[in-house]
């Protein structure tokens, strides 16, 4: 069930089947992937890496004791000089980091956190992911920069959970109300609803 509703949430070149990721994505310009319709709402390029970085570091560092896709290559290809997932950014945050963003290697990175969060998935057993998120599942995270500042909120709402309810929270609500968003960031700025 996991695999079907996370394809969805992905490219088709990461699953090979439909996707609501391309078609609120796909088509537009990347001054219109900046834009931002309302004071303080978020562009369509920030909700691509937030989704991204979010997935990443939930996967990768919370839910396994793995290593993040994220690193100083990507950071540099995609014109992004923080580690964090951006939850917590001020409004200037927001919009710098939208206005710098490398759109067409966001995409690239996306499309390989999709990829590596289907492969763990596929590799653990039930067993694994009847365990429990605890302090120091989180703390990998902390220790990577991945919770902000004005972040802390997360740790303890991480932890004290299954890996699969911490798997199925970020890799399908967290992806689907973000794309729900990013839909009325669409409507709001007059581009449709995507193809």
């Amino acid at each position: 069930m996991f695999l079907e509703q996370h394809a969805l949430l992905h490219s088709a070149t990461v699953t090979n089947g439909p996707s609501m990721v391309d078609r609120t994505f796909d088509g537009l310009t990347d001054a219109q992937m900046r834009q931002r319709p309302t004071p303080g709402g978020n562009s369509l390029a920030w909700l691509l890496w937030h989704m991204a970085r979010t997935e990443d570091v939930t996967v990768n560092l919370v839910v396994v004791d793995g290593r993040q896709v994220f690193d100083a290559t990507w950071a540099r290809r995609m014109n992004v000089g923080r580690p964090d997932i951006g939850t917590g950014m001020t409004d200037e945050e927001v919009r710098d980091l939208g206005e710098s963003l490398d759109i067409t290697t966001a995409r690239e990175y996306r499309n390989a956190v999709g990829r590596r969060t289907r492969e763990i998935v596929a590799a653990r057993g039930p067993g694994y992911l009847e365990g429990i998120v605890v302090a120091a599942d989180v703390a990998r995270a902390t220790a990577a920069g991945a919770i902000g500042a004005r972040a802390e909120w997360l740790v303890p709402f991480w932890q004290d959970q299954s890996r699969a309810k911490r798997l199925a929270t970020v890799g399908i609500t967290h992806n689907a109300l973000h794309l729900g968003e990013a839909q009325m960031v669409r409507s709001l700025a007059g581009f449709g609803a995507g193809r």
